[in-house]
This record gives structure tokens, sequence and C-alpha cells, in this order.
């Protein structure tokens, strides 16, 4: 989970009063935090760093010392800020007056998205400084899939020449001295030798054209997402005026970045000028944009769903209460339901949310905001009798037949990276589920079948005497247009052997024996599955309907994952041959 590090005396300073850290420590909970370590108190106030640990991953907004500030305070009563000042709306569109931003139709389908403000009023101090250095790595690292749907860059604003350009330029005939340089450097010479090209070079190492921000006078700023110039985007304690640029592939994720950084500062005394870009494409929010912007949708939950779920018995008001102490406006309306009075409430997020997706996410807040600790547990008033699911019992009687067939069991996680669910796997990734908010790309993927578990665990078990003969009975998940939710949660058992000799008929073999054990009858069928090699595999179908495929793996897929041993390998759907129809 992201961790941050705060500045005590900006910290307090935000929160307009003081805690001992017991108390801190208590208060976090609301933040969905936990202090992860106490600061050194033989130092001074202003050098003292405290370190705080996120719990949630859906909640951006808290990752900054202005976040958990803000948070906090609203917990313990502070009014609503007042971001109507500066924030734009569909129904009313600021005035950013010459501070326009113009795009280039060529980023389209390089980095298209580009969102701006300015902030004024007062100079950057040091504490403030490491605190916008923070939030920016945080919200491109985590938020951000490393700077590949989010990237910002800040930069003097008294330097710059309005409008500034968004451009596709020649990644070879285009130079500047980048931050932490002296010298000239051209595009692609950054991604080659500068540190920051090297570590985040990927993203753009396949256009022909990378993406450049300069401005009017032509005076480059950045180069979008690696590194600033060293001129225009070299910002300094003492600095009075800064504007903010976020860019990416992720439309409504920049919007709900800038937002973020935006209040952020507001809360901290600084002016916050709106930006405007246009684009010559079409965007999410049209062709022309004004940053900072609400977009935010409304979420409805009923009371008596409130209540329920809560074991509560909570009135409209204290409800309300509840969520403004977490930044939320709340309209209420009086319903009369089966003849029982109710109340329906629309719940309107700050600017700096998007975590509101149904009514339970509504409830969460309720529940933090009346304080998670004034909950009662309370003992089951009736009782029932537990007993294992069909699919459990189904599953355990599989699992005794594949040890009988001489398999060794194992377990694995059910997210992963992109390139061990799709590309190792040779598959079509349009039905794999994507994470929106993953904490990092190792778990940015819900796997879609089992057979790629096993293989990560044969590529780091060669020293292992073969054969080897590994089994899995677990849950996979993949989109599905037929489901209410658009996705498909199965159990499946997957199995691999690795020997010499594995194949075909090997596989053959352990299906033949497990489904005759599980009493089906099945037949088997040609298919074209790309994690197997073509004419060495088969479908298997009961009463006429697929349920798994089995054969001897791909070799490009065995290259792929470095495995230099034949494997058979099978999957079978669980549920399917439960199902009633089968």
């Amino acid at each position: 989970m992201p961790k941050i590090e705060v500045n005590e005396k900006s910290f307090f300073a935000l929160l307009g009063k003081k805690y001992d850290y017991d108390t801190l420590e208590k208060k976090l909970p609301c933040a969905k935090a936990e202090l992860d370590e106490k600061p050194d108190t033989s130092k001074s106030e202003d050098e003292r760093v405290i370190k705080i640990e996120l719990n949630d991953t859906n909640r951006p907004d808290l990752w900054s010392t202005g976040g958990i500030a803000r948070q906090i305070a609203l917990y313990d009563g502070a009014k609503h800020a007042d971001y109507q000042k500066f924030m734009s709306s569909p129904d009313a569109v600021k005035d950013p007056e010459n501070r326009v931003v113009t795009v280039d139709a060529d980023l389209e389908h390089i980095r298209p998205y580009i969102v701006a403000f300015v902030i004024s009023g007062k100079a950057i101090d040091d504490a403030m400084l490491k605190d916008i250095i923070q939030t920016q790595e945080k919200l491109a690292w985590n938020f951000g899939r490393k700077r590949k749907t989010i990237s910002m860059g800040v930069y003097r604003v008294s330097d710059i020449a309005f409008p500034v350009h968004y451009k596709a330029v020649d990644p070879d005939a285009t130079s500047f001295v980048p931050l932490q340089s002296t010298e000239p450097m051209t595009c692609r010479q950054i991604l080659s030798d500068h540190p920051k090209g090297k570590e985040y070079g990927w993203i753009l190492k396949d256009f022909k054209k990378f993406p450049l921000l300069v401005d009017d006078k032509g005076e480059i700023m950045s180069m979008a997402p690696i590194i600033n110039s060293a001129t225009l985007g070299a910002v300094q304690v003492g600095d009075t005026g800064l504007m903010v640029e976020l860019t990416g592939d992720d439309m409504e994720s920049l919007m709900l970045a800038a937002n973020i950084v935006a209040c952020d500062f507001f809360e901290s005394g600084y002016e916050i000028l709106p930006m405007r870009v246009d684009y010559p494409y079409e965007t999410k929010f049209g062709k022309t944009v004004v940053c900072p912007y609400y977009f935010q949708v409304p979420t409805k939950a009923y009371l008596s769903h409130i209540n329920k779920m809560l074991g509560s018995s909570f009135t409209a008001d204290e409800v309300c209460a509840a969520l403004y102490r977490m930044g939320d406006e709340t309209t209420v309306k009086k319903l009369t339901i089966d003849g029982k009075d109710d109340a329906e409430f629309t719940l309107f997020p700050p600017p700096y949310r998007n975590d509101f997706l149904h009514e339970a996410d509504v409830i969460e807040d309720v529940m933090i905001g009346r304080d998670i600790a004034s909950f009662e547990p309370e003992s089951p008033s009736d009782f029932t009798i537990g007993r294992l699911l069909p699919i459990t019992q189904f599953s355990r009687k599989a699992k005794t037949l594949m040890v009988g067939l001489g398999y060794q069991e194992m377990i694995f996680n059910y997210v992963g990276s992109r390139r061990d669910y799709i590309d190792n796997m040779l598959i079509d990734e349009s039905s794999v589920i994507e994470i929106a908010n993953p904490m990092s790309e190792n778990y940015q993927f819900i796997r879609p079948e089992i057979i790629s578990s096993l293989l990560r665990a044969e590529s780091k078990s060669a020293n292992a005497q073969f054969p080897h003969k590994i089994f899995e009975i677990g849950k996979v998940a993949y989109l599905c247009g037929e489901e209410n939710t658009g996705t498909r949660t199965r159990t499946h058992l997957g199995f691999l052997a690795a020997a010499a000799n594995a194949n075909f008929n090997d596989a053959a073999s352990e299906v033949a024996a497990l489904l005759y054990f599980l009493d089906h009858t099945y037949e088997v069928k040609e298919s074209a599955d790309p994690r197997f090699i073509v004419g060495r595999q088969a479908a298997v179908l009961v009463r006429g309907k697929a349920v798994g495929v089995f054969g001897e793996v791909n070799p490009q897929v065995l290259e792929n994952w470095a495995v230099t041993v034949p494997c058979a390998a099978g999957e079978i759907d669980l549920e399917a041959l439960m199902r009633s129809d089968v």
C-alpha cells in the first residue's frame, strides 16, 4: 500500500490544531490510514517527518499531506472548502483568460490528453516543494501506472509565454537540456542515456513521434512523461506562481488527479487559476476543456438499506452529518416504501473523489463518518448449520482424484501482470479483466485461466527432478456480456505435466480418468487454442457443451516462460460439469 511522508509542522498547520502522536494514530482510520513511524523528536518541529501508510488504493486524494490533513479536519468538524471559486462545471465554465494549451492532432494515438491549471499567491517553501514532488510521484507511480496513465509536470509560470503548445515531434531532430543534465540531448538520446529516460522510456519507445510541451516562444518545457527541461521545468523554493500540467492516456484519471492537486494547493492558501485546453479531436469532456473541472456523478442510497447493512437505527439527519464529516454534500428526499417511512439520499462527491460506484460506497462513508469504533459487535439472534457448498464438495472430490493420479496441489494468487496472463500465453486480451486502479503493473489483471499460474511455477522448478506433475483448483474470471455484472467468475481445475516425453496422449489419459471418476461421459473435438500446439490439442465436450481443453503446450508459450522441457496441460471448468443441463 502507498506510504507518504509528511512534514510535521506543515501537517499540523493545515490541520489547524496539533495532536500528540497517540491521538493522531487514533484519528488516522478516518482517512483509511495508520501511523507507520513516529518522527524523531530530537529534531526541530519543522524537520520532523511523520510516516503514514495508506490502506486503500481507491482514494488517491489521501496520498499527500494536504489530503490527509483535509480528511482529519473534516472528520473533526471543519467546514467544507468552497471549491466553486475555481472549479468549472458543465453549467459554469471559468474564464481561463490567456492561459491556453493547444494540442497537436498527431498526439491522438501517442499520448492524447493534457489538463493544466496555474497556482499563485504565495511563495513555495521547502516543505511544500517536497510535498509537491511526493504527490507528483505517488500519483504518477501508483495511480498513474508508472506514468503511463498519468504524469505531472510543474513549471515557473513567470517564464512561460502563453499559449502553451502540446506537440508531437521527431525525437531524433529535437533536442533540449533535461533536468539533471547540463548538455542538450535529443529526445531519443534521453530515453537511452538519461536516468529518467531509462526508467520510463518504455512508454514512448515504440512511437515515431514523441510528445513535447513548449511555450509560445518555442522554449521547451518538458518531454512528457519522461523529464522536464532544465530551464522552464526547474522549480525552486521561493517561486510564487506555478503551472501544473498532467498528461496521459486516460482523460477521467487526469481530471481527477488535477482536481486532487488543485484542491490541495487551494487549502494550503494558494489561488487556483483555470486553464483551457483546445483539442483537435473529441475527448470524454469535449474538444474544449477548462480545468479544474467538476465531473463527479451523484450516487443514491436509502436509509433503510444503510441501517440494514450497518445494523443501525440512524436518522436521516445523522446520516447526513456522517457524510458531511467525510467531505460529501448530500440532499435528502423523504419517501414511503411499502407503507414504511424511508429516505433517499443523493450524494454529491467532492471534486477530489471519484470512488463512489454503488450504494455500498455511500454506506462505507456513513460507517467511517460515524466512527468505526462506535459500532458494537452483536451476536446473531438465530443460527444456521454450516454446510459445504456443492462446488466445494465437487472440487474436493476432483482434488482427491488428481492426487491419486500423482499430481501435487498448488495454490496461486489470481491477480497478475499483462505479461503473465496475456503476452506469455498468446491469448486475446479482449476478455481479460483489467483492474482500474492496480497497486502496480504486477497486479493489473485478473487471471482468465489457471495454466498460466502452473507455468509460472514450472518456470521456477527446473532444478527439481522430472517429471513434474502439478495442479490447482481455483477461481478464474473473465469479461462476459451475458452476466449482469459484465464478468463471470468460475472454479476451474488446471493441471500440467512437465517431462521429456510429455505429450497429447498423457493429457488425454488424465482427462479420461478424471471425468470417468466424476461420472461424466465426454467427447473431444479439434480446437484452436493458442496456448497449445495446433493439431495436438482438443476441446472437451459434455453433452455437446464445451467444459475444457487439453493438449501439448505451444513451444512459444514455453519459451515465453523460460520452460525448457515439453509440457502437457489441461483445464476443466468444474462448475460447468455441475450445471443441470450437463
